[in-house]
């Protein structure tokens, strides 16, 4: 195992490197993957929600920043997959230029769920 330093959101951390592959959702799962009854609602209420004119550059590396209201049970991270594809899929981009994401989770009452994010480009 290799340790470097690294700069991180602007402060010196010691970053661990681990010579791995990540492992994709793809290739964690077997068989095809369903979309539920309830992602299908989901996806159809997020995309009547999100606004039209949202400017995503065209070309070029991608950052998003996400914050979730989520209560104290959920996961940080599980509520990024379906949000980037759905905003993917409204904002006409490909999520493999995302280079860069941070992710804020923010711990609200049952019922104050709540989703902010912005993209741009980075050089």
């Amino acid at each position: 195992m290799a340790q470097k330093i690294a700069t991180c959101f602007g402060m010196r951390e010691k970053m661990i490197q681990i010579h791995i592959k990540p492992l994709s959702v793809n290739e964690a799962w077997q068989g095809k993957r369903f979309k539920t009854p309830k992602y299908k609602a989901y996806e159809q209420e997020l995309m009547l929600l999100l606004p039209n004119k949202y400017e995503v550059p065209a070309q070029g590396n991608l950052e998003i920043d996400f914050e979730f209201g989520l209560n104290t049970m959920a996961d940080w991270d599980n509520p990024i997959k379906p949000l980037q594809d759905i905003l993917q899929k409204k904002y006409g981009f490909d999520d493999r230029r995302v280079m860069k994401a941070s992710v804020i989770k923010n711990i609200v009452k049952k019922g104050d769920g709540y989703i902010n994010f912005s993209i741009r480009g980075i050089g």
